[in-house]
């Protein structure tokens, strides 16, 4: 049997919980290894452009880029870019599109990351119903072979015994979605018409 360690981190935890963070934190590492070298730039470029001192570089880029070039019109000197800042609009234009890419491309692999998550939760809990399943049973076996318990009939136990058909299951959830929600009076007046 292999023997639980605590975590450095947590000298608190017991076996069971370090076991269990063990185990998060190895998912975590495996889905980090599996990233590839651009996706890992694109997650970090995702992080800084998510940052508030990126929203006040923004500004102050946009207001020093307005300020100086009316200075210079004021100046009778050339702008580079006078009013209506077309270089400055399409600059702006040009680093939304690339901040929208960004954010998608994170978007989708946190979502196939989500994703192989919640398979894994499924297969987890299925086995979980399964193990639960059992020990019903062998509870009821053993509450049925002790001569001091009283026998009796226990439907509830008897209906847990068995193991959950998933499409059922699925199918009665998807009847319930279909069917719209009646709706309910939204007051006291409402309800006494």
């Amino acid at each position: 049997m292999k023997e639980a360690r605590k975590p450095a981190s947590a000298p608190s935890l017991t076996a069971h919980v370090a076991n269990t963070v063990d185990t998060v934190a190895a998912l975590h590492a495996r889905a980090q290894r599996e990233l590839g070298p651009h996706v890992r730039r694109i997650s970090r470029m995702n992080t800084a452009l998510g940052r508030p001192s990126f929203l006040v570089f923004v500004l102050v880029f946009v207001t020093a880029w307005v300020t100086l070039n009316l200075i210079m019109a004021l100046a009778r000197l050339v702008p580079p870019d006078p009013p209506p800042f077309a270089w400055l609009q399409g600059l702006l234009s040009l680093c939304a599109l690339l901040t929208t890419i960004v954010v998608l491309i994170t978007q989708n692999r946190q979502s196939r990351h989500i994703e192989q998550r919640a398979r894994l939760d499924l297969q987890i809990n299925l086995l979980a119903e399964q193990k639960v399943t059992k020990l019903i049973e062998l509870v009821e076996e053993l509450r049925c072979d002790m001569p001091n318990v009283r026998n009796r009939v226990d439907r509830v136990a008897d209906e847990m015994k068995e193991p959950v058909d998933t499409e059922a299951v699925m199918s009665a959830l998807d009847k319930t979605l279909e069917t719209p929600r009646v709706s309910r009076p939204s007051s006291v007046g409402e309800a006494s018409k």
